[in-house]
């Protein structure tokens, strides 16, 4: 006798439809979800069968619900987290950072300008805009959140979902100043022109498909990256170096400057 199919509860199809999205990156950690009446309508199901899905994803850890509304979870915190704490004051961990980023970015780079659809280029092109008007300005900071904006951006069009997420992690930890400060890149002089070259080389050749400039690009703007951070950290211990000379007479008899 043949098994009977059992047809699939709405709730069901309905948190795996959620899960997908949450796993492919369209809804990111962090983001509220719209109202339940507007996110029911926009799915085109019963409130009831939405509540029954939201509960499920409530269970996997993957949605949260509060006073202020319901979140996708912070889910890569659990990992993020504790990972800061080891490498917030480990000598290694920028060497480290550069090399990984050597080793996988390049590569996803080039998948982006390989397998970017219309759609992920229209947001990496807005994104390229956002960056060139946020570099007129005197403080980086818009021109640095653009800068991990479009990091990310690259990796969604990878469509790769272990490099997104992954990458979104230590995107996470970048933004903690856990691998090196962010600022101090910014505002070393003429960084800020360089940087902007890169990136426009690096969107520009995911716009146009070509996925061995677009890697080509990316390995030069990390090598960059990386060589100028050293320069930034050798630059801080010979001024601690000097501070340290001046400051001597201060623990040593007699002493001199």
């Amino acid at each position: 006798m043949a098994e009977l199919i059992k047809a699939a509860r709405l709730a069901d199809v309905i948190a795996e439809r959620l899960q997908a999205m949450i796993l492919e990156g369209v809804l990111r950690p962090g983001e509220r979800l719209n109202a339940e009446r507007d996110l029911a309508e926009a799915l085109g199901v019963s409130r009831p069968s939405l509540r029954e899905a939201m509960a499920v994803l409530e269970e996997k850890g993957l949605l949260v619900t509060s006073k202020a509304g319901t979140h996708v979870a912070r889910f890569l915190d659990r990992v993020s987290d504790p990972l800061a704490s080891l490498l917030a004051d480990d000598t290694r961990a920028a060497a480290d950072y550069f090399e990984y980023r050597l080793a996988i970015e390049p590569h996803a780079t080039a998948l982006a300008a390989a397998r970017a659809t219309v759609t992920d280029h229209g947001a990496i092109a807005e994104c390229l805009t956002r960056m060139q008007a946020a570099h007129g300005k005197d403080d980086p900071a818009d021109e640095a959140d653009a800068d991990v904006q479009l990091h990310g951006l690259i990796f969604e069009a990878t469509h790769n979902v272990l490099i997104l997420h992954i990458m979104r992690m230590l995107g996470e930890l970048m933004r903690k100043n856990i691998f090196y400060n962010r600022e101090q890149l910014y505002r070393r002089a003429g960084v800020r022109d360089t940087l902007l070259g890169q990136h426009l080389a690096i969107g520009e050749a995911v716009l146009r498909g070509d996925a061995r400039a677009a890697e080509a690009a990316a390995a030069a703007h990390i090598s960059f990256t990386r060589t100028t951070i050293a320069e930034i950290l050798l630059d801080e211990q010979r001024a601690a170096a000097s501070l340290r000379r001046i400051d001597r007479k201060d623990l040593v008899r007699g002493g001199k400057g």
